[in-house]
């Protein structure tokens, strides 16, 4: 429930601000002079002449749909392909340091074992 009246407060401050800034462009707009549309019209000439040759040129017209998609494809492959490698090496660099701790652990066990006869043979 308070979430909900905070979120309203923000609302309705950002409306207010929103409509003071409204009103403020409405007056700056309707003081420009009327040279000034005629300077658009200017732009908007250029913006479709531009558009236009743009079209006629058509740089994207070699690019197919499914070259894309290959050349996305293709990526995603090379990249699934370049993590499967460092996670079999990850894997056996594991592997590795699992054999070398068993065989650590197997020394300790017979010196262990031997420490304990020895430990033994002395108390009889």
């Amino acid at each position: 429930m308070k979430f909900e009246s905070i979120l309203q407060i923000i609302l309705f401050g950002s409306s207010i601000g929103l409509g003071g800034i409204i009103f403020k462009k409405i007056s700056v707009l309707r003081n420009l002079p009327d040279d000034y549309s005629q300077t658009s019209e200017k732009k908007q000439e250029f913006v479709l002449r531009l558009k236009a040759g743009i079209k006629k040129r058509n740089p994207l017209k070699g690019l197919s749909y499914e070259m894309v998609l290959e050349k996305i494809l293709t990526g995603l492959r090379i990249l699934s392909l370049k993590l499967e490698g460092k996670t079999s090496n990850s894997l056996q660099e594991l592997r590795q340091n699992i054999k070398e701790r068993k065989i650590r652990e197997n020394d300790n066990y017979w010196e262990k074992i031997k420490k304990s006869t020895k430990r033994n043979s002395k108390t009889k």
